[in-house]
């Protein structure tokens, strides 16, 4: 039997399929679903995951929660930060782990003959090939985030999950979700199912009353963020209460004030599911959640050793404003902790709100370079820096993650400096190989 191909060389010959990397339709992702003999009706029992900002961390809350419960636990996210395995996790007992090498290969090779060599976006082909996996491995649960939107994602194909969830909704995306709140709200809503569960964060008051909106018009079941259940933090624990009672919880291991939401989102979709989680699951999910790049504290590696001695390196992929605003909250947070000179290391993609996202910043950071992301749309540093010049941020721009850090240490700060990266998942992505510490 011929090897499989390698996963870069399938990936390049996918990217020539379809002359858009994104283009929302469920028709070709329908096509493929059929030669592929319908894996998505032979899935786990979903809970379906839509939202602008804090998806990947609700699902990290979830499935530390149902692990923790000996639940096994599959899990499709997207963007992968250093390697594509990272969007399929396999759930085994005791603990998932990311697909191999060669069962991706092969998966995404069979995807590929099926799909004939009509026009397919990689996206869409790696969603059915995801599928494909979590259908001939057994779980308790399939913990499923869209891609972009909602309506039109590819993994909207799913016709009777056990919870919808849409976790709180920005600006992001506009070029192809819309230019208003409202209408990223209806795609955002497009997940939604008769008789199913729809589990809403708590969201901005035009977003929230969008959402209500379509679970009314779709005939959801409504569990709605201030009305159905609450979380909150109190006294540094969180405090969680529905229908079915008051749970008293330690704070969320993610850092960051916007955790506690999410792992309120996280407790609110595990509940309106149905899975009779014990309270000890809740609590050990909470102590124990990881998801990288997200307020991530850098402890070693390659780029932490040529920081400034002293100095702490925190990573975050925040892009949009709402993004920055958490991020900004968290070293809020932190400064009142433990005060330090706050540097930022910024790369963003060209199709972002540089300005909207720099702005949370101002007050916090001393200084800011910007760096290039290695991406086709990533924007030059220097536009950067000049946008957070004329937001009256010191800034200077650099050509890499390298010299970046030595600029850093080059200001030779007292105290040692608090260094945030951020501004994009791709630049996250590129810390974490840098680094030598990809997600596992």
């Amino acid at each position: 039997m011929t090897p499989p191909a390698p996963m870069d060389a399938i990936l390049a010959r996918l990217l020539a399929l379809h002359p858009r990397r994104i283009d929302l339709t469920l028709d070709r992702m329908w096509r493929l679903l059929a030669a592929l003999d319908h894996p998505e009706r032979r899935l786990p029992p979903v809970i379906h995951v839509a939202g602008t900002n804090g998806k990947g961390s609700t699902v990290a809350f979830m499935r530390a929660m149902l692990e923790a419960a000996g639940k096994r636990v599959h899990v499709y996210t997207s963007p992968n930060l250093v390697r594509v395995n990272e969007r399929f996790r396999l759930g085994r007992d005791g603990g998932g782990e990311l697909v191999s090498d060669q069962e991706l290969s092969e998966v995404l090779a069979f995807c590929e003959s099926r799909n004939g060599g009509a026009p397919i976006t990689v996206f869409e082909i790696e969603t059915a090939a995801a599928f494909l996996l979590f259908a001939r491995h057994p779980a308790d649960v399939l913990l499923l985030e869209v891609g972009l939107g909602g309506r039109l994602d590819a993994t909207n194909v799913i016709a009777h999950p056990l919870a919808s969830v849409v976790t709180p909704v920005s600006m992001d995306h506009i070029e192809f979700l819309g230019d208003t709140l409202a209408k990223i709200a209806v795609e955002k809503a497009g997940i939604f199912k008769r008789g199913v569960p729809a589990v809403i964060a708590r969201q901005i008051d035009v977003a929230r009353d969008v959402l209500v909106e379509r679970i009314d018009a779709v005939g959801a079941v409504p569990f709605v963020a201030g009305q159905e259940w609450m979380a909150a933090e109190e006294r540094g624990r969180l405090v969680y209460q529905d229908a079915d009672g008051l749970l008293d919880l330690p704070a969320p291991r993610l850092f960051g004030r916007h955790q506690f939401d999410n792992a309120g989102t996280a407790i609110a979709a595990l509940r309106a599911a149905g899975l009779g989680l014990p309270v000890a699951a809740y609590e050990d999910g909470l102590v124990k959640a990881e998801w990288p790049a997200r307020m991530q504290r850098l402890a070693a590696g390659t780029l932490v050793a040529a920081a400034p001695a002293g100095s702490e390196v925190w990573l975050d992929g925040g892009h949009n404003a709402e993004g920055g605003r958490a991020v900004a909250a968290a070293l809020g947070d932190l400064e009142e902790r433990v005060s330090r000179p706050l540097v930022l290391i910024v790369g963003m993609l060209s199709t972002k709100d540089v300005e909207g996202f720099l702005q949370n910043f101002l007050g916090l950071a001393l200084r800011l370079i910007a760096v290039p992301i290695h991406q086709d749309k990533g924007r030059p540093a220097e536009e950067i820096a000049a946008t957070a010049r004329g937001l009256g941020l010191a800034a200077d721009a650099c050509a890499s993650l390298d010299e970046a850090i030595a600029r850093v240490g080059a200001l030779d700060l007292e105290p040692p400096p608090r260094i945030l990266i951020t501004g994009s998942l791709y630049l996250a992505g590129e810390v974490l190989s840098a680094n030598g510490t990809p997600p596992r």
